[in-house]
């Protein structure tokens, strides 16, 4: 079996070591050695939590990560060293998973519009499934890539929100127009992929794409396709406030497939979960750099303080909690007293005024050297580069023992001793009810005011 994780590329923590702990270590180490401005730190053990109770939950399901929501090298190595599969949109992301060994037919080159340079790397190292829901896809596919496998993207267009996903699927009336122009230029299609989108997302519109997809999978086979692939795309929420949310959808697409595609028709199932991997897995702490506060007296101010930061990225944070800056090699530990909050909006690095981070903020008096600490940052925050000059964030990956030995009795590796057997349990029965003992107690505590 591929080692794509080792002990190596984490740094292992015990039970009840907390964000706390670290960030005070890291900010004492980065802002005496280097001259980092901002930094991650990443829960791998919540990302396995995540994994366990993903395949609990929708045991038929196989998940592909798309590595554009976070292509940080420690993610991707956990989730393919437990076996998932990556949606990629770009050939650097392909390169990027193949890079640490993941074979081509774990990849999915996802991307609804295509490059035709893009296809044809994807064609040239091995990636055969792909996407297509409109005649010019068709033919690039087609042109570029004649042996790929290809699922016809389809949208739900009874949502309420149907003129957004229109930019990923067609409608089902359109489905057998495009199946027949497939067979004519001897495109194989092998399945249907619907895409409902990220946010306010309804559990019952899973119910409509997958009625709407065996629809589909109807006038495929009429027309003499070997139609064995349905996908389900992404849609589930990231953080643990969102749990009943996540069971409430999961309930929801079991019915539907049991009605539609019941157990042994010989329909394989993919999904592509993205927030829901990874965004409650990272912590972002990011020191104020510049700042300018506006005076009340200022015509249109409402006396706010903007605030520079060294986030060379444009996520859209949470309320941050702020902490204090080290002072002469320490961290001061105990928390501040009360300090009167004001409404502060939060700039990316100085020079880049456009990068509005957040505005309407209430925060406390700050000053430069201070840190901001947000929570849920994992999913479309990673930059793919170094932006305007600054550094990218550094990302110290942590992992507890206990969720390093339930990855690997996922791969089939027994514990070593009797005593490491009774600490994790088979790992298809972890879920978030078990959570506080395993499969992982989450590594880090809320941070706060440090």
């Amino acid at each position: 079996m591929n080692r794509y994780l080792n002990e190596s590329d984490f740094m292992m923590v015990e039970e009840g070591f907390t964000t706390r702990d670290l960030l005070e270590n890291l900010l004492v180490e980065l802002c005496q050695e280097s001259d980092q401005q901002a930094f991650f730190v990443a829960d791998l053990g919540d990302v396995v939590k995540k994994h366990l109770h993903f395949l609990k939950a929708l045991p038929r399901v196989k998940p592909y990560f798309p590595v554009k929501c976070n292509s940080s090298e420690g993610v991707l190595r956990l989730l393919a060293e437990l076996g998932a599969g990556f949606a990629c949109t770009t050939k650097a992301e392909i390169a990027q998973v193949q890079s640490i060994g993941v074979p081509a037919d774990k990849i999915f080159y996802s991307s609804p519009c295509k490059q035709v340079a893009h296809m044809k790397y994807a064609a040239s190292h091995g990636v055969q499934l792909m996407t297509f829901d409109n005649e010019v896809e068709l033919s690039k596919v087609a042109r570029s890539h004649p042996r790929a496998r290809v699922l016809l993207g389809i949208a739900d267009d009874t949502s309420p929100s149907a003129h957004l996903n229109m930019a990923f699927g067609t409608t089902l009336e359109c489905c057998r127009h495009l199946l027949e122009a497939a067979k004519e230029q001897a495109v194989e299609v092998v399945g249907i992929s619907f895409h409902l989108g990220s946010f306010s997302l309804e559990p019952q519109a899973f119910t409509r794409s997958v009625a709407a997809a065996q629809l589909a999978f109807e006038m495929g086979t009429e027309l003499g396709y070997q139609m064995h692939l349905l996908d389900i795309v992404g849609g589930f929420p990231g953080t643990e406030d969102t749990r009943t949310r996540f069971e409430e959808i999961t309930a929801v697409i079991n019915s539907a497939l049991d009605l539609y595609f019941p157990e042994g028709c010989g329909v394989e199932i993919l999904a592509r979960p993205g927030r829901y991997y990874v965004t409650s897995a990272f912590t972002l702490a990011a020191s104020i750099t510049a700042m300018e506060e506006v005076p009340v007296e200022q015509p249109g101010s409402d006396g706010r303080q903007d605030i520079g930061t060294g986030l060379p990225l444009s996520p859209s944070p949470p309320q941050p909690s702020p902490c204090t800056p080290p002072h002469r090699g320490r961290v001061q530990q105990q928390e501040q007293p009360h300090r009167p909050s004001h409404s502060s909006s939060l700039r990316g690095p100085p020079g880049q005024a456009e990068d509005r981070i957040a505005d309407g903020l209430e925060l406390p008096e700050l000053r430069v050297g201070d840190w901001l600490i947000f929570e849920d940052m994992g999913a479309y925050t990673i930059p793919s580069s170094s932006l305007g000059g600054f550094p990218q964030p550094q990302i110290t990956y942590a992992m507890s023992r206990v969720a390093w030995k339930a990855v690997q009795l996922f791969q089939g590796k027994p514990p070593r001793s009797e005593e490491e057997h009774e600490n994790v349990c088979t790992p298809l029965s972890c879920g978030w009810e078990t959570a506080e003992s395993l499969p992982v107690t989450p590594a880090f505590a809320s941070a706060s005011i440090i």
